[in-house]
């Protein structure tokens, strides 16, 4: 068995580079075949994450465990200096964050204290807040969650998150068929372990806005994922030349398919990144506005995952599944006996245009097989 690859017309000046190849339509990525490299890596990430879960758990906040908040304008202070202020007025394990540029807030457990306990902490927390903010006691606010509500809030927070799994499984398994919908699941359960593996093993909070931005990023990493699944669709189907020339696998037509949208998937991620990095370089970093810090890191997190999953775990994935069904496993016996071709996106483009260029028996080859060559330079 040979393999060919059909890349583009001869006569190009140069030989383009990466960047190069992959906008002009030129690249042969195999991700398929090296689908082991992909699951061992994101195992190992997911064990990692896992491992951290099971030793140190999550870092919740109140809204989710209950607990006590102050809250106080304090423009010549800082997040250490106010943390030792209310650590020295009795309170253990407090976080403290900077809200904007002038406010601060501390939060702390206190439901395990009797009443009369809350009440004197709470009052020795106000005093040195006020005092260290140069401020009265009655400027610094005060409020409590109890470890009710916060339980109501993680079972809403879960409820939403099985509802949005179920409503995707659903929407895939009628759009496209039962495996991709598989698939598309495994690799948002993927993302979902990722991110929950680095709050856990950085010890990030997680609040309300952290489940908003999980689902918003779960929503990101299916839309690129049906994007790749739907080229592969269109390859796939009967009216298409690309399978049934007879000279290519499910898997290869999958890399095709993922070649075909790596460019598109490539401007998305960095057009959904770019502006997270900015929330959390320039809002949470230098401006202090920390609480864009839990919002902005899952979505960083969570669209880098998904970046990933789409590209490296759903549609190879997919192609494990699908070439063991029988046709596509005898799809892959004539294969191994006929010559086997490697499409870029360009010469697939060429080959939908005119079927009599398909190669294989019966049918001529395309002059898009000679891979271009630099020219030669002349001599001075």
């Amino acid at each position: 068995m040979s393999d060919v690859k059909l890349n583009d017309a001869p006569g190009t000046l140069a030989t383009p580079g990466r960047f190069g190849r992959l906008y002009q339509g030129l690249t042969t990525i195999d991700f398929v075949g090296r689908k082991r490299i992909w699951f061992i890596a994101s195992l190992v990430v997911i064990l990692v994450g896992l491992g951290s879960l099971s030793v140190r758990g999550f870092n919740l906040g109140i809204d989710f465990k209950g607990g006590s908040s102050w809250e106080v304008l304090a423009p010549h202070s800082s997040v250490s200096s106010m943390t030792a202020a209310v650590t020295k007025a009795g309170l253990s394990n407090p976080t403290v964050e900077k809200l904007g540029s002038q406010t601060y807030q501390v939060t702390a457990d206190l439901n395990n204290d009797s009443t009369a306990v809350q009440a004197q902490i709470t009052g020795a927390v106000t005093t040195a807040m006020a005092r260290e903010a140069g401020k009265s006691a009655n400027q610094v606010s005060t409020s409590n969650v109890g470890p009710t509500w916060g339980g109501q809030i993680t079972n809403r927070a879960l409820e939403a998150l099985i509802i949005f799994f179920l409503a995707v499984v659903l929407y895939i398994s009628i759009r496209f068929e039962p495996k991709m919908a598989l698939a598309a699941f495994i690799a948002m359960i993927h993302d979902l372990l990722v991110t929950v593996g680095v709050y856990s093993l950085f010890g990030f909070q997680i609040t309300p806005d952290t489940v908003i931005a999980l689902l918003t990023i779960l929503g990101y990493s299916l839309y690129d994922t049906v994007v790749v699944f739907d080229r592969v669709r269109d390859n796939a189907s009967s009216a298409n030349a690309i399978l049934k020339s007879g000279t290519m696998t499910y898997g290869d037509m999958v890399n095709l398919s993922m070649n075909q949208t790596l460019a598109r998937s490539i401007n998305t991620s960095l057009v959904a990144i770019l502006p997270v990095l900015a929330v959390l370089v320039v809002g949470a970093y230098i401006l202090g506005a920390t609480t864009l810090q839990n919002y902005g890191l899952a979505l960083f997190v969570g669209l880098m995952s998904g970046a990933y999953s789409s590209i490296f775990i759903a549609s190879p994935l997919l192609a494990w599944m699908k070439e063991r069904e029988p046709r596509y496993r005898e799809l892959a016996a004539r294969v191994a006996r006929s010559e086997h071709v490697t499409l870029s996106p360009r010469a697939a483009a060429m080959l939908g245009s005119d079927p009599t260029q398909r190669t294989g028996a019966g049918t001529r080859r395309p002059m898009s097989t000679v891979t271009p060559r630099a020219r030669k330079p002349k001599r001075r």
